[in-house]
């Protein structure tokens, strides 16, 4: 069975920092593309950044020059290290693994983080 567990997020003030971990189990974590994304409700999904399995990364521009997505195949984990975070970072931040297969592709989602920056 493949389960993402998220963890690391929390309250934090604007300017701060938090840095979210998503712990794979049931898959080899090395052959999945692995991102994370957040969804404020009564809004999409929306994507933050991914990293393939061969260490290419992408942001949205939002992230850009703030976040940093990296993973470790050794520990089965991708992590988001979120710096300098604006009260419109609020969100539940969601693990993501994917890859392709001959008939289509396979997406599994963790349960998701809270994620607050207020002061």
């Amino acid at each position: 069975q493949v389960q993402l567990a998220e963890s690391g997020g929390g309250l934090v003030q604007p300017g701060g920092s938090l840095r979210l971990s998503c712990a794979a189990s049931g898959v080899i974590f090395s052959i999945y593309g692995m991102g994370w994304h957040r969804q404020v409700p009564g809004k999409q999904r929306e994507l933050v950044a991914t990293i393939t399995t061969g260490g290419s990364t992408n942001y949205a521009d939002s992230a850009k020059g703030r976040f940093t997505i990296s993973r470790d195949n050794a520990k089965d984990t991708v992590y988001l290290q979120m710096d300098n975070l604006k009260p419109e970072d609020t969100a539940v931040y969601y693990c993501n693994a994917a890859r392709q297969i001959k008939k289509g592709s396979l997406s599994y989602w963790g349960q998701g983080t809270q994620v607050t920056v207020s002061s």
